[in-house]
C-alpha cells in the first residue's frame, strides 16, 4: 500500500544534525512532503535557512530554506512526525504529539525500551508494529510512537538477524568504531579526536544500548507483549576520526555450528519481508557481503544504497566463539534519519497511516 498523494509530515528538532538529514531525505520523497519544521527558542519564528548551520555537503533544499520554524510544543495537523530531538526534549514532546493523533517516528532513545513502544528495523521485526493497538489503548493516544535503535545497534542487528534465524546466537562480543558525526554538531573537539581514538561514549550509556536493544529487536511479539531474545552481549565502544560510517567488529557463539562459507551465504541471501521490499527507502539488498580481506571500509562502503545498506566482511572462524566478522553502515542515514523514514514508510505500507 502507498498513499494516493503525498502525506504532510513534521520534523521535530529540524535544525540539528539528524534534523538536517531528515530534511535532506524528505525533500524529494515520493510519499512524504515536509510541512512543518520545529526548533529551539532561538530559531522559532525565523526562516529555516537563516537559523540552521547547515553541515551537509549539498545545499539546503530551496523549498525548505524559507519555511518558518515552529515551536515543538505546538502540535501540527500532520499524520507523521519525525523526531530528531534530544532525549530530554523527546520525553515531553513525543507523547504530546502522539496523544494528539500523530505517529511519531523517533530517533531519540527516550522510549526505545518502553514495553509498549516498538523498537523497529523493518527488515528485522516488522511484526512488532502489532504493539501499537495496545499502546494507543493503554496510553489513551490517537497517534503512536515508534522508535529506531541506536546507530551502532542497527549495524550489528542487521548482520545478526539472518545468523540468529538460521543458527541461533548464544553470545556476542563487539567493539565498535564510531564516526564523529554520531556525536552531533559541533561534536567531539578536534584536539580530542584528531590522531586519536576515544574509548567510551556517553559514560557507558552507548555500551548499555548495544547490550540491551538487540534483545528486544531479535525477540518475539506474542500474546500482546515483547519477549526478549536470550543472548548474552558484551560491548565496547570507541569514537574514531571518521566523519560518517559506524564499524563493528563482532564475534558470535552459535547454537548450531556454521562454517564461514555457510554464514556468508546466509548473510548474502537475507532479504527483507515482502512488504518492505517495495518501500522507497528500502535497500535493494539489506546486506552485501564483501569477499576482500580489507573491507568494509567507511569511506568506500557507507553510501551503499544511498546510505541504507549494511556491508559485512571478514567472515571467519573465531578462536573464542564460533565466527567473527566486521559490519558497517552509515550512522546518520541508516542508523538515524533514514532508519526512521523507513519506519514511517512501513506504517504507511501496513495501512496504519494514510491520506486523510
Amino acid at each position: 500500500m502507498h498513499p494516493s498523494s503525498k502525506l504532510p509530515v513534521a520534523i521535530l528538532g529540524a535544525t540539528g544534525a539528524v534534523g538536517q538529514r531528515f530534511v535532506q531525505l524528505l525533500a524529494n520523497h515520493p510519499w512524504f512532503e515536509i510541512a512543518v519544521l520545529t526548533g529551539s527558542d532561538r530559531s522559532i519564528g525565523k526562516p529555516y535557512g537563516e537559523v540552521t548551520r547547515w553541515i551537509l555537503g549539498e545545499p539546503i533544499p530551496e523549498k525548505v530554506a524559507g519555511m518558518i520554524v515552529q515551536p515543538t510544543t505546538d502540535v501540527a495537523d500532520v499524520p507523521i512526525a519525525f523526531g530528531a530531538l534530544p532525549t530530554e526534549s523527546a520525553v515531553e514532546a513525543e507523547p504530546q504529539w502522539a496523544a494528539n493523533g500523530v505517529y511519531v517516528c523517533s530517533n531519540a532513545s527516550a522510549f526505545r525500551m518502553d514495553p509498549l513502544v516498538p523498537l523497529l528495523i523493518p527488515e528485522v521485526n516488522p511484526e512488532h508494529l502489532g504493539m501499537l493497538e495496545r499502546q494507543q489503548r493503554e496510553r489513551g493516544w490517537r497517534g503512536a510512537i515508534v522508535t529506531n535503535p541506536n546507530c551502532s545497534t542497527i549495524t550489528i542487528v542487521m548482520a545478526l538477524k539472518p545468523l540468529h534465524d538460521a543458527f541461533g546466537i548464544r553470545r556476542m562480543f563487539t567493539t565498535t568504531l564510531q564516526a564523529v558525526s554520531g556525536a552531533g554538531y559541533p561534536g567531539v573537539a578536534s584536539l580530542d579526536i584528531i590522531d586519536n581514538i576515544i574509548p567510551n561514549i556517553g559514560n557507558g550509556s552507548e555500551e548499555a544500548k548495544i547490550e540491551t536493544e538487540p534483545l528486544k529487536l531479535l525477540g518475539r511479539f506474542e500474546d500482546g507483549a515483547f519477549r526478549d531474545a536470550r543472548i548474552a552481549i558484551s560491548a565496547q565502544v570507541t569514537r574514531v576520526p571518521v566523519i560518517d560510517g559506524h564499524t563493528a567488529a563482532v564475534s558470535v557463539e552459535l547454537d548450531a555450528k556454521a562454517t564461514p562459507g555457510e554464514a556468508s551465504t546466509t548473510l548474502s541471501e537475507f532479504r527483507a519481508p515482502a512488504i518492505v521490499r517495495g518501500m522507497p527507502s528500502a535497500p535493494e539488498r539489506p546486506i552485501v557481503v564483501r569477499p576482500e580481506a580489507d573491507r568494509p571500509q567507511p569511506r568506500r562502503d557507507r553510501d551503499l544504497y544511498g546510505g541504507m545498506g549494511t556491508t559485512v566482511g571478514r567472515v571467519r572462524p573465531c578462536n573464542l566463539f564460533d565466527l567473527k566478522f566486521v559490519a558497517l553502515s552509515h550512522n546518520t542515514i541508516r542508523g538515524a534519519a533514514g532508519g526512521a523514514v523507513l519506519n514511517a514508510e512501513l506504517l504507511v505500507a501496513e495501512g496504519l497511516v494514510g491520506n486523510r
